[in-house]
């Protein structure tokens, strides 16, 4: 039985949509602090979807969302807003603001959710560029980053207020077998000095065999979960056909070509 102390997110019978649409339902899940949980599933499936109901951004139609035992779902916006405080999202692409430099980026949720003095929060800001292997690049626009350097800005944004649960939307998307390698790295590196429990969007097999402790699958045709374990145990074992041709190398070359 799991400690409800140790559950950091816990997902209680929910169904997500749009008006009469639904994407997914009957979702039960959980994520232990200091986890790092990857939600997987095929093209359209609403990993996505999923992500931004999570993190506060969609009501779900019904059900709940627990974040450390309080319900984003049924906080007032005052609750919200300090809930949302104790956690970090990064978005694919990184999505900065495009007009203001890397570190201003990086400040925005210090100068919005604090009242740090201007010194106090150019240390942060320079801290966390230099836990991401961004050092000396503060004053640069994001137009001057690549891609994988942008990826890297948006998560010493996403750190900023020293978050104890990250959410990260397809982090490896876009980037060269490399760069993915050093942002799974860095994952790892935080929770190991940090105890971050990380939630990941992804359909990457590669990373999510280098960093996850478990996943969930989501199924597009049943609109629910359809497998949760060790990536390992799941592709030997699961008794789910298409779970196990899905975390096989053939099943990820199927599912791309397919996408």
């Amino acid at each position: 039985m799991t400690n409800a102390k140790n559950i950091k997110l816990e997902i209680k019978d929910l169904v997500i949509g749009y008006g009469d649409r639904i994407v997914l339902q009957d979702l039960n899940f959980h994520v232990r602090s200091g986890e790092i949980f990857c939600i997987m599933g095929g093209s359209g499936c609403g990993k996505s979807t999923l992500l931004k109901h999570i993190i506060g951004l969609f009501r779900p139609q019904s059900g709940d969302i627990l974040i450390s035992g309080q319900s984003i779902v049924n906080a007032t916006a005052e609750e919200r807003r300090l809930i949302m405080r104790h956690f970090g999202v990064t978005y694919q692409g990184g999505a900065l603001f495009g007009s203001m430099t890397v570190a201003e980026n990086i400040a925005l949720p210090l100068r919005e959710y604090t009242d740090k003095s201007r010194q106090e929060i150019e240390e942060i800001v320079n801290e966390k560029l230099e836990l991401v292997d961004l050092a000396g690049f503060g004053n640069f626009m994001p137009s001057e980053l690549s891609g994988g350097m942008c990826k890297r800005a948006g998560l010493a944004r996403a750190l900023a207020l020293n978050p104890d649960l990250l959410f990260f939307d397809e982090p490896s998307a876009g980037l060269d077998p490399i760069t993915s390698a050093g942002l799974d790295r860095l994952i790892l590196s935080l929770r190991e000095q940090f105890n971050t429990t990380i939630v990941v969007v992804t359909h990457e097999l590669d990373s999510v065999f280098a960093i996850a402790d478990r996943v969930i699958m989501l199924d597009k045709a049943s609109k629910t979960i359809v497998a949760d374990g060790s990536p390992a145990d799941l592709r030997a074992h699961s008794e789910n056909a298409w779970v196990r041709e899905f975390l096989s190398r053939d099943g990820l070359k199927r599912n791309a070509g397919e996408q």
